[in-house]
């Protein structure tokens, strides 16, 4: 039976776009518990709030937080000379090794500044109370909390038209950073979930050996995430429909929303 190792984006996608809930998912992920399949979160949320998800869900293994910001090791996963090898900043602190791969939010919050002030409509996570980015988000207060505790990446909301929108990629860009979407606009250095995606591929090779690789999405920022995996599935969006601006080779278009789509894009693969 083929190894696989499975990377999985949350909002939308693990978790429904509205009541966060991971419950039509359940079967497929018994079965990769069964199997004892490598199941890594790659979210633009938060580590607090990725590791609140990977306690609810059992999860132990490796997660890529803030759209490929930073990789989160748990201490003794892989062989410490492979991890000291790779040329990459490592660091260890609180039980895991981290790979830092985005920009710094300080930096990325004084981009978001700038851009206000150049006259784009834009409201940071960092802009917002706790009780605001509730409203908005969806989260309770206490999860939005954790949404706020950010290293890596700033989401923000913009007003403005497709031109505007175009405009404001191009600023961005002019600055140094990138911008990509998902339930929100995100502003992040040259980070993205591909490159993090990469990375662990290659470790998870080196400790298993021949690997078929998973990853299952939702929105424009999971594209260099799909494009890094053998097998790419993207899930419905609550309208019923696939996001029409993802299309990567091999692409496996989930007949499902969110979760549900999760669920049965995996069992029917895991059954071959």
């Amino acid at each position: 039976m083929k190894r696989y190792v499975i990377f999985t984006d949350l909002d939308g996608t693990l978790l429904d776009h509205d009541s966060y809930s991971f419950v039509p998912a359940i079967p497929a992920l018994r079965l990769i518990e069964e199997r004892n399949i490598p199941l890594v979160i790659c979210s633009s949320k938060t580590r607090k709030e990725i590791e609140r998800y990977r306690e609810r869900l059992g999860n132990r293994d490796p997660f890529i937080v803030e759209n490929g910001g930073g990789i989160f090791i748990p201490a003794g996963y892989f062989d410490p000379s492979v991890l000291y090898s790779c040329g990459l900043r490592v660091a260890v602190e609180g039980g895991y090794v981290i790979i830092t791969l985005g920009a710094s939010y300080h930096v990325l919050r004084r981009a978001v500044c700038e851009l206000r002030d150049e006259g784009f409509r834009i409201t940071g996570f960092g802009d917002m109370t706790t009780a605001q980015l509730a409203a908005v988000s969806g989260l309770s207060e206490e999860e939005a909390a954790l949404a706020r505790t950010r290293d890596f990446d700033e989401p923000f909301l913009f007003e403005g038209d497709a031109a505007a929108e175009r405009e404001l990629e191009n600023a961005v860009r002019a600055k140094g950073f990138n911008l990509t979407r998902g339930r929100f606009f995100h502003i992040l250095g040259e980070s993205d979930k591909g490159k993090a995606v990469a990375i662990l591929v290659s470790l998870y090779r080196q400790m298993f050996g021949e690997i078929g690789t998973v990853a299952l999405g939702d929105s424009p920022n999971d594209i260099p995430m799909l494009a890094r995996v053998d097998f790419p599935i993207l899930v419905k969006k609550p309208d019923g429909r696939h996001d029409p601006r993802i299309d990567v080779p091999r692409l496996i278009r989930a007949d499902g929303i969110g979760p549900a789509g999760w669920n049965e894009a995996l069992l029917e693969l895991l059954a071959v």
